[in-house]
């Protein structure tokens, strides 16, 4: 897969207000500062297309990109950042649920945690909401670069329990920084998009 021609289409603030044409959508899910923007960028060959924040919990709205004219890639707010607001936190909430349940468009999801830390509590709710919807699911495992690659295998077994991932689910190591694991992505990526009723 070649990715030539991605543009920033609009935010989403309010559940509903979502793009009318009919493309296929891939979700990107994580925590905030996991590494999403940062990830987002690396795929789309962009090195400011996601805007990257230092604090957590900038991404405040349901961000779409048009890829290609053929599909969206949907960046969703990140969650479980303590220091934002309770009000802020349930509007979020909403807003995730009302896309996660409710948007017919969306075909898969890249489910993103980071590679240096154990699963949080918010990363198992979500991979467990993940099991049951019975749509194509990447786990991704962010800045591996920063961790020694004989603590990978380690690691990699470690998420794989916590988060009890099913067999079904693909996994990879990523790194915005060296591109290591964008293969892979882009690789699922397709076979999403090929398997898609949507086109």
């Amino acid at each position: 897969m070649k990715i030539n021609n991605p543009r920033f289409v609009t935010s989403v603030f309010k559940p509903g207000k979502y793009p009318t044409d009919i493309k296929p959508e891939i979700a990107f899910s994580g925590r905030s500062n996991v590494g999403k923007s940062s990830l987002l960028n690396m795929i789309l060959n962009e090195k400011k297309l996601a805007k990257i924040s230092s604090k957590p919990g900038r991404t405040q709205s349901i961000n779409f990109f048009n890829i290609d004219d053929k599909f969206y890639f949907v960046d969703l707010p990140g969650y479980g950042f303590a220091r934002v607001p309770d009000k802020v936190k349930e509007e979020w909430g909403r807003l995730i649920n009302d896309y996660l349940f409710n948007r017919p468009n969306l075909i898969g999801i890249i489910q993103i945690v980071d590679a240096r830390h154990d699963p949080t509590k918010d990363d198992i709710m979500m991979i467990d909401w993940l099991k049951t919807s019975g749509l194509p699911v990447m786990l991704v495992a962010t800045k591996v670069d920063k961790i020694g690659k004989s603590k990978r295998a380690k690691q990699q077994k470690n998420i794989i329990n916590k988060l009890d991932l099913p067999e079904e689910f693909y996994f990879s190591f990523v790194s915005s920084k060296t591109t290591e694991g964008k293969g892979k992505i882009l690789q699922f990526l397709q076979e999403v998009l090929n398997s898609s009723r949507i086109k």
